[in-house]
């Protein structure tokens, strides 16, 4: 019986390996874009950035060291140049596919971060596999700008498990969806109709604000942001901004708010402030052909109908009065239930006079009915 040689005990003691094994390896040397291990066999492996990850940007000497042990997958026993060609990555990527595939099956919640924005979604990268989340899964309302996702952790489900053609599909949507209903059913039992509360403008229109309040959107309708006008809502407010309203009224999921509060009510003290016979100073709102329609203070207009503009005889407001012009005038009428005041700069200056000494002109003092003009302003408005 021959004795064996140094290089046949040395090649006997090594193990044979075959494409596709998994082997665990040493690291041996470390650069930055490959990695050399000791798999037990008569050449070491190599295991190169390409088939570490699908990052680019990694230099591999800030993820590995001498003496490390990985595992690895093998790719080519010889590339024939006698080295071994390993992979990390698809090692990773199958294990990654059946951690996927129990997810898609259990309806598990994953986490990753936005790595790409593409055209028609997100993609995102669990265990080495590329999950797809297309812009209509992303949330549950349009998305203008993907772009805020990048680099964001998200988290979503897997709707879509196909290995064979490469296809997982993420659905955030459902996500958010069912956040939004869950603080939508506890914010509704907290909140009551009289309840002041914090909220932030979600978006603004020509009609209103939406107040999102932190589970529910409530609208802060034109007429419900102050006691007085409000010429248009973005004037008074921007998206962002933090607002404490009213709960005016809830109606099923439906919420109307209102900064018009109670204490800060104009008509509160208007009783003694505008009694009848008392002068008052405010600026001209706006004018119709009847009369001008003076702001007192914000929330309390008062009509100084034509007739009481002047002792003459003048054919409209406009020919005498104007816009943002100050006015002193003494109050004629007040009626409080119907929140009504009427002016007169004619009753300041024309004392009352003895019933014998009345003339016709007499007529042009108040010879219409103020009522029926302010209501008639009224209905032209609406």
């Amino acid at each position: 019986m021959s004795e064996l040689t140094f290089e046949q005990m040395l090649e006997g003691s090594l193990k044979t390996i075959h494409t596709g094994e998994v082997v665990e390896g040493t690291v041996i040397d470390v650069k930055s874009d490959e990695i050399i291990l000791n798999i037990g066999y008569k050449s070491d492996g190599i295991l190169t950035k390409s088939e570490y990850t699908n990052d680019n940007s990694v230099d591999l000497t800030t993820v590995a060291k001498v003496g490390d042990t990985m595992e690895v997958k093998i790719l080519k026993v010889n590339d024939g140049e006698g080295q071994v060609l390993l992979t990390y990555k698809r090692l990773a990527a199958d294990r990654g596919n059946k951690r996927i595939e129990e997810a898609f099956n259990n309806k598990e919640v994953l986490k990753a971060t936005v790595s790409q924005v593409l055209e028609g979604g997100l993609s995102v990268v669990v265990d080495e596999v590329r999950i797809f989340i297309p812009a209509s899964l992303v949330s549950d309302t349009y998305e203008k700008d993907l772009n805020k996702f990048l680099g964001q952790e998200i988290e979503f489900v897997v709707t879509e498990y196909n290995p064979r053609r490469r296809r997982y599909i993420g659905d955030r949507r459902q996500l958010v969806s069912a956040k939004k209903a869950e603080l939508q059913k506890e914010l509704f039992e907290k909140i009551h109709e009289g309840d002041v509360v914090e909220g932030t403008v979600k978006n603004v229109t020509d009609f209103g604000a939406f107040i999102d309040l932190g589970g529910a959107d409530g609208l802060l309708h034109i007429s419900e942001m102050s006691w007085g006008r409000v010429e248009h809502p973005k004037k008074v407010f921007k998206v962002g901004d933090t607002v404490k309203v009213l709960i005016k009224e809830i109606n099923g999921s439906k919420i109307a708010l209102s900064l018009k509060f109670d204490d800060q009510n104009p008509w509160k003290d208007a009783t003694v402030k505008y009694a009848v016979g008392n002068d008052v100073t405010g600026k001209v709102a706006r004018m119709t052909d009847f009369g001008a329609f003076v702001e007192l203070e914000p929330g309390i207009d008062a009509l100084l109908h034509v007739s009481q503009i002047s002792k003459d005889h003048i054919e409209k407001p406009s020919d005498v009065l104007s816009v943002g012009q100050e006015v002193t005038a003494r109050v004629v009428d007040f009626n409080e239930e119907e929140k009504k005041i009427s002016l007169s700069i004619k009753a300041m200056f024309a004392p009352e006079e003895k019933a014998e000494e009345k003339t016709e002109d007499e007529g042009d003092v108040v010879s219409v009915d103020i009522q029926a003009v302010i209501d008639a302003e009224e209905k032209t408005e609406e």
